[in-house]
């Protein structure tokens, strides 16, 4: 073969190739409950053929309505293998060994980072548009999700003091999600009185003495665990000038996407009826 030639049919087969690698994966399964909300937002239709189990949980799924209509995994390698995908969509806390026997596979596998403020919610979903190939409904969503948190999130005249309390007494502070989610709803945290900044434990009788004005509990689980014991301790019942206010902290706060600005509405819908007298 003559050089020029062989010249032209290399950079043909290459050209081939960008093009192949620029294609939208056709077959997509995601092994993480946040990675599963993000696509099933974004995805394509037909483009995301599993997700994990915990999609289809009313109790820890926004989109279990939608994520019903398809298959769930158990996120395990040799499981999500043999549903032949072209792209695993994996958390940065799913299992090093399972993401590494995928890859070792020749499966690419994009990992995201939990959400740990607002700010990066539109991040995650830029990442979730290069990953489908949807970039442009990502900007949509993206652009849609500022403006309607802008209009969440005008400046009150006074911003009540609130604790978030879950079980085993631990409570989140500032720079998390769900303190995020507290503060743009117009509410001032607690848990920075006590130096907390992430998540730790405040003991009940702290919180007791803080005297909050709102108390936003996470789910009672049913069951017998000691560690549920606070949320439904008579101490929490004395503080007359106290509201405790529970299930706002389930499915719209666990991850980092648009579905938070369901959470931050309730709450700001609780502090403007506080401040009616309500």
């Amino acid at each position: 073969m003559r050089p020029s030639r062989l010249i032209s049919l290399t950079v043909a087969l290459a050209i081939a190739g960008a093009a192949a690698l620029a294609q939208p994966p056709r077959r997509v399964v995601s092994v993480n409950l946040c990675t599963d909300q993000l696509a099933l937002l974004l995805a394509a239709p037909g483009q995301l053929v599993s997700v994990s189990r915990l999609a289809h949980d009313p109790d820890s799924s926004a989109l279990h309505r939608r994520a019903r209509a398809i298959p769930t995994n158990g996120s395990g390698a040799e499981e999500v293998y043999l549903l032949n995908p072209d792209l695993v969509l994996a958390g940065t806390y799913t299992a090093d060994a399972t993401v590494r026997m995928l890859r070792d596979l020749g499966i690419p596998v994009e990992r995201f980072a939990p959400a740990r403020s607002l700010e990066d919610i539109p991040a995650r979903l830029a990442q979730m548009g290069r990953a489908l190939g949807r970039e442009d409904e990502a900007a949509r969503q993206i652009a849609a999700f500022r403006a309607e948190l802008a209009a969440l999130s005008d400046p009150p005249a006074r911003r009540p003091r609130a604790a978030l309390y879950y079980v085993n007494s631990y409570t989140l502070g500032d720079r998390s999600l769900a303190g995020a989610i507290l503060n743009a709803a117009g509410f001032a945290n607690v848990a920075s009185e006590t130096g907390l900044t992430h998540g730790g434990t405040l003991p009940l009788e702290q919180l007791v003495l803080l005297a909050p004005e709102v108390i936003v509990k996470g789910r009672d689980y049913p069951g017998q665990a000691r560690a549920e014991d606070p949320l439904t301790h008579p101490a929490l019942r004395a503080l007359e000038r106290t509201r405790v206010v529970g299930t706002l902290t389930d499915r719209d706060w666990i991850c980092g996407t648009p579905l938070v600005l369901n959470a931050i509405r309730r709450l700001r819908d609780l502090r403007l009826s506080m401040e009616a007298g309500r």
